[in-house]
Order: C-alpha cells, then sequence, then structure tokens
C-alpha cells in the first residue's frame, strides 16, 4: 500500500469520530485529569515521608490529616473522571459502531449479484458482527489509552530525572530490551489475530450453512457429518487462538513478570547501595518505587492494548475491503428514470459470461419480445434461461450487445425506477421471517392491508391464508418454513401482484411443485400475465404450451422458435425435449 493510500485510510478511520467530536474532547480530557492526579498522588507520599516526617514540622499530626484529605478528594476527583469516560467513551464507541454497521449494510445492498457469487454468507455477517464489536472497543479505548499511558509515562519520566538523574537512566536501560522483544512478538501476534478472524468467520459460514439447511441435513440423516465438519472448522480456530496465546505468554509474561519485575529489583538494589553510600535517603526510593511503577505500567497493559489494536485493525481491514469494492452493476451518470408503459423487450446481439475464467454462457442472442407477449424460454439444464431473463433487470450487465425496453437501453436506465417495474419469481421462494401480510406488503411497502388482500385472492392465495391459525396475521417462520412450496409460490406471486409491474420473469417456480399446487400457482400465473410482458423459464413444457411463442435456447444461441403446434411439427430440438418429457 503506498504511503498517500495509508495516508487516506488513515484519515478515513479517524473520520468517523467526526459527528463526536465533543464527545471524544471531553473523553480525552478526562484520561488526561485521570493521568495527572495519578501523578499527583506519589508527590503527596513523598512530602509526607520527606517533608513531613524525616525534616520535622509543626503540627505533623494535622499536616498528615490534611495530606490524607487532598489525597481522598483526588481519588474522588479521579473516579469521577474514570466513571464518565468508561461510560461515555463506550456509549461513544457504540455510536461508530452503530455508524460503521449502518454504512456497511447499506453498501452491501448496492454490491451486484457478481458479488455474493464468490462470497459466504457467514463471512459477511461476521464482517457486520464480529468486526465492528473490536473496531467499537479500538475506537473508545485506542485514543485514551495512549493518553493515559503516554500522560503516565512521559510524567513519572520527567519527575523521576528530577529525583535522581542516575537512578533514572538504570531504569532506562532496561527499556531499549522491552521494546525490541514487544516488536518482534508484535509482528507474530499480527499475523496471529488476522488468522483467528479468518478462522472464526468460517466458522461462522459453516453453522450458518448448517442452521439454514437443516431440513436438508437430517432428511439425508447427515448429522454427523456436519458435526465433523463442524468440528474440523471449529478446531482450525482453537489452533488459530492457541497460537495466540502461546504468543502473547511468550510477550505478555516476559514483560510483565520478568522484565518489570527485573526494573524493580534493579531499583531496589541500586538504590539500597547509593543509600548505604548516603547518596539517596530513603523517602525518596520509596517515591521512586512508586513513580517506576507508573513508568512501566504501560509495558504490562500491553496484552490488552496490542490484542485490542490488532482486533480493532483487522476489522477495519476487512471492514474496508467491503467497503472498497466498487458494485459493477450502478446508475450511469445522467441515468434515466425509466417509466415502462409498454414492454416491448429486445435483446439485440447479447454476448455473456459470469468471469472470465468461465465460458460465454450467451452468444449473439438477438430475440424481439412484443408488448403483452407471454415467451417462455426452454432449453437443457444449464444452457443460460435464467441468465438471459437475469439480464433484463441488471441483475447482471452484458459484455457485448445491448438490451432495450420501449426502446431505452437498460445501461441507461436508473437501476431501482428499472427493477421496480419488472416482477421475478423464482423457483427459490424466499419469504421473511414475519407474518403472511407483511411479505405480501414487501411487493409495495407503502400499500393498503386492504390491496394486500385483494393481491391474494389475485394469487389464489387468500383461501388457504384464511385457514391459517391468525390469518394474515401468522407467522410463518423463518423463510416461510411453517407454509408448503406451492403456499410460498403463491405468496411470492401476490407479492408481484401488489407490485403490478408491467414485465414479469417467471423462472422455473413450479418444477419443485405437486400438480394441484402447480395448477394453482400456473392459474395465479395467467391472471397476473394479463396486460403484461411475460417470461416464462420452465423445464416442465407441459406448462408453456399455451405461451404465444416458445423461445428454444441452445449453446448456439437461439435455435428455434414459434408456438408449440409450429415447434412440434418442426419435430426438432424442441420436439426431442417435448418427447423425451412426455415418455
Amino acid at each position: 500500500m503506498t504511503l498517500s493510500k495509508k495516508t487516506q485510510r488513515i484519515r478515513k478511520f479517524l473520520s468517523y469520530y467526526a459527528p463526536y467530536k465533543g464527545l471524544l474532547i471531553a473523553d480525552l480530557f478526562s484520561s488526561i485529569f485521570i493521568a495527572a492526579l495519578a501523578l499527583i498522588l506519589p508527590v503527596c507520599v513523598r512530602y509526607i515521608t520527606k517533608d513531613v516526617l524525616e525534616n520535622g514540622t509543626e503540627n505533623i499530626l494535622a499536616t498528615i490529616l490534611q495530606m490524607g484529605a487532598l489525597m481522598l478528594a483526588i481519588i474522588v476527583v479521579q473516579t469521577g473522571f474514570a466513571m464518565f469516560f468508561d461510560y461515555k467513551g463506550h456509549d461513544m464507541g457504540a455510536k461508530i459502531e452503530r455508524d460503521m454497521r449502518m454504512e456497511l449494510f447499506e453498501h452491501l445492498q448496492k454490491l451486484s449479484f457478481g458479488f455474493y457469487d464468490s462470497q459466504k454468507t457467514g463471512q459477511l455477517m461476521s464482517r457486520l458482527t464480529n468486526d465492528l464489536l473490536n473496531l467499537a472497543e479500538l475506537y473508545h479505548h485506542g485514543p485514551e489509552n495512549l493518553v493515559i499511558y503516554g500522560t503516565q509515562f512521559i510524567g513519572s519520566l520527567v519527575i523521576l530525572l528530577h529525583i535522581n538523574l542516575k537512578l533514572t537512566l538504570v531504569i532506562c536501560l532496561f527499556l531499549p530490551f522491552m521494546a525490541i522483544y514487544s516488536f518482534v512478538f508484535y509482528h507474530r501476534l499480527q499475523k496471529a489475530y488476522a488468522r483467528s478472524r479468518s478462522r472464526i468467520a468460517d466458522v461462522n459460514m459453516q453453522a450458518e450453512e448448517n442452521l439454514s439447511g437443516i431440513r436438508v441435513v437430517k432428511s439425508f440423516a447427515n448429522e454427523e457429518l456436519e458435526i465433523k465438519k463442524f468440528s474440523a472448522e471449529n478446531s482450525y480456530f482453537y489452533q488459530s487462538r492457541a497460537n495466540i496465546y502461546k504468543n502473547e505468554a511468550l510477550h505478555f509474561t516476559v514483560i510483565e513478570k520478568f522484565f518489570t519485575q527485573l526494573i524493580t529489583v534493579a531499583i531496589i538494589v541500586v538504590g539500597g547501595i547509593w543509600i548505604a553510600g548516603a547518596a539517596l535517603d530513603v523517602p525518596d526510593l520509596l517515591v521512586f518505587i512508586l513513580y517506576a511503577a507508573y513508568l512501566t505500567s504501560p509495558v504490562p497493559k500491553l496484552a490488552f492494548m496490542v490484542q485490542q489494536y490488532q482486533d480493532g485493525l483487522s476489522g477495519y481491514r476487512r471492514f474496508r475491503e467491503i467497503m472498497d469494492t466498487i458494485p459493477e452493476i450502478r446508475d450511469a451518470e445522467n441515468a434515466l428514470e425509466i417509466q415502462i408503459t409498454r414492454g416491448h423487450v429486445e435483446f439485440r446481439n447479447v454476448t455473456f459470461r459470469y468471469n472470465e475464467e468461465q465460458d460465454y454462457v450467451l452468444r449473439n442472442v438477438s430475440l424481439d419480445v412484443q408488448a403483452g407477449e407471454t415467451v417462455a424460454i426452454v432449453g437443457s439444464s444449464g444452457i443460460g434461461k435464467s441468465t438471459l431473463c437475469s439480464l433484463i433487470p441488471r441483475f447482471y450487465d452484458v459484455i457485448e450487445g445491448e438490451i432495450l425496453i420501449d426502446g431505452i437501453n437498460v445501461r441507461d436506465a436508473a437501476l431501482c425506477p428499472l427493477r421496480q417495474q419488472i416482477g421475478v419469481v423464482r423457483q427459490e421462494t424466499f419469504l421473511f421471517g414475519g407474518t403472511v401480510m407483511e411479505n405480501i406488503l414487501y411487493g409495495r411497502p407503502g400499500a393498503t392491508a386492504d390491496e394486500a388482500v385483494e393481491a391474494a385472492k389475485k394469487a389464489n392465495a387468500h383461501e388457504f391464508v384464511m385457514e391459517l391459525p391468525n390469518g394474515y396475521d401468522t407467522d410463518i417462520g423463518q423463510r416461510g418454513v411453517k407454509l408448503s412450496g406451492g403456499q410460498q409460490q403463491r405468496i411470492s406471486i401476490a407479492r408481484v401482484f401488489l407490485k403490478n409491474p408491467p414485465v414479469l420473469i417467471f423462472d422455473e417456480a413450479t418444477s419443485a411443485l405437486d400438480y394441484n399446487s402447480e395448477k394453482a400457482v400456473m392459474d395465479s400465473l395467467r391472471t397476473l400475465a394479463k396486460g403484461r410482458t411475460l417470461f416464462i423459464i420452465a423445464h416442465r413444457l407441459s406448462t408453456v404450451r399455451s405461451a404465444d411463442r416458445i423461445v428454444v435456447l441452445t449453446k448456439e444461441g437461439i435455435a428455434e422458435q414459434g408456438t408449440h403446434e409450429q415447434l412440434y411439427a418442426l419435430d426438432s430440438v424442441y420436439a426431442k425435449l417435448y418427447n423425451t418429457q412426455d415418455l
């Protein structure tokens, strides 16, 4: 990463403090006061032990009590500041976390299908949750730890130099060795934390995948297989954490238990020798030990600080990876607010592939679909039927050629208005957790309950909905698991009825249904298709016999097109497909 990019990233990192500048300043001032007040306490101890007790003064008892009252007041004020920055500092971190999570979620909504084709849901969830939680801790504790420990280190160093220069230099002899030792393990821990973060994302992914597909797991009695798969990911995560703990032990335990106590021993031994030689007095040695603790106290706390910085910065890098991903499909400059009045759809020499590593799915496909026409797209599996229709609402962009709706190139149309006027019913019906009413209203959030009920009636869904325990207020479970496949499809069709789009795409939506469910769905579809341009993608050719036109897609492109009777009479590709299914 170049210096300019690093600078930009740092500025962007700091920019999240901007809405809370006042809170940040108050938090930092509290930290400064806490550190400064802590430095005053040893001065009070020195005053009592040296100026009062050793040198003697009038009213010794009163003076000691006065100093005790002052020290108590300092502790009370220090506690007040600590309570403020502990509460408000965490609150600031939580607000930044909220803002960043919202920003990330909004950006995820903008990313194209191509992005999600190569991503794992569990890992994206980890970036939305764990990564940002660690970032919140960094945004809170990062600045205040630097201020507190920095103030204590510099302040205690200046005071120690004032008390005894030579003894301070004895302490300073140890600091380079501590710094070098910390530097070496810093880089080891950096890699270990990054590996651990990746592993926990894999654990989340495995768990999310298993829980989403738990019915498939149970239907195949593959619980043991899933346990083994999860156990493997869980073990990898444990190994990554064990590696962290090993490096933390080698780093922080040596720093805290060896170096810091070695410094204390050195102060006592050297100070004792100098006291014996009358070069130092006991009160100064006592105060020196207290301030030396402030000087070295940040080092043992590196265990917490480094982990926090590593977790936070690793999370921020992963956050930026998503935020820096530019949506492949986005509005062109001066994009048109398209208004589809007719629904005339034209493909002109369309060529497409998903990425450069894969073969072309479509090559030079041209197709002219008139307004209000019902066109069925048929062909063998994987030939590109769904892909062709996914290009209409720009879920993907063509590599070559163009797609026009009412004479307007879809690339020139604003995405939101374009997609609002195209209805899609997929084979994999997705219903959201909630009630039947909430799922139908998803088609047009501003619609009324009466309009939703009317849409359900047109979709042949009203009758079965009224038989549910609470009618339209019945909770259907996550992804609609409490409904049958046919019921789910009719709810999804009702959603499209409510949307009322001029162009419809019906993507193999009945392939997994039984005869009765399929008949109900197809009846709903015929009602929905009146006066609209309809694309039907189907494997069951019996469901598309009544289409105005059937288009047969092969690897070479469109092999033939016409009505069922025309194509069957040709006794070619379509006839062979139809006869195979009829058998």
